[in-house]
């Protein structure tokens, strides 16, 4: 069994316009939600065996929030590939990871992110109908594959474990 948590960055902002989309940064609304989730995942034992982490700010941000949570000890990877990957190619690295990794978590963006989930889902499950209709900033699907190694993931594999979004997490705040 594998399991595969997709985390949508937290809300970035557009105060700057002369910013790079790749370099924009988190708002504040952004912020807090990073952090709330990162209480999210410890609260719920979430601690995958490695983070596969786009390289723009607002993903590097967003983990930043987490590991206040969750803690830095988690192997940790940026690749550039992940920012603007679309869903096919997120599949092919996810099947490309150690087969001993029983867990992983990528931290990317849309559409790459809500159309893998999609893709990789076979019967809906929980929260299915919510990520159908909007994956949003920071929010994080849950999903299982029982598969043994990573390169036998395929489409409609995968069960939705759990979908959860920054709002759904409101009564969290501090």
């Amino acid at each position: 069994m594998k399991t595969i948590y997709l985390l949508r960055h937290a809300k970035s902002s557009w105060k700057d316009a002369t910013l790079d989309d790749f370099d924009r940064p988190l708002n504040k609304r952004g912020r807090r939600a990073a952090a709330r989730m990162g209480k999210y995942l410890v609260a719920n034992g979430i601690e995958p065996a490695q983070i596969l982490c786009s390289s723009a700010e607002r993903t590097r941000e967003t983990l930043g929030y987490l590991q206040k949570a969750i803690g830095t000890s988690i192997p940790t990877r940026f690749e550039k590939g992940i920012y603007e990957a679309e869903a096919s190619d997120l599949l092919s690295r996810l099947r490309g990871l150690s087969e001993v990794l029983p867990s992983v978590m990528v931290i990317g963006h849309n559409p790459g992110m809500e159309r893998l989930a999609l893709m990789l889902v076979a019967d809906g499950g929980a929260g299915a109908t919510h990520m159908a209709d909007k994956f949003p900033t920071g929010a994080v699907a849950v999903l299982s594959a029982d598969i043994d190694a990573w390169e036998q993931l395929a489409p409609e594999m995968a069960r939705l474990d759990s979908f959860v979004r920054p709002r759904d997490l409101d009564a969290c705040k501090d």
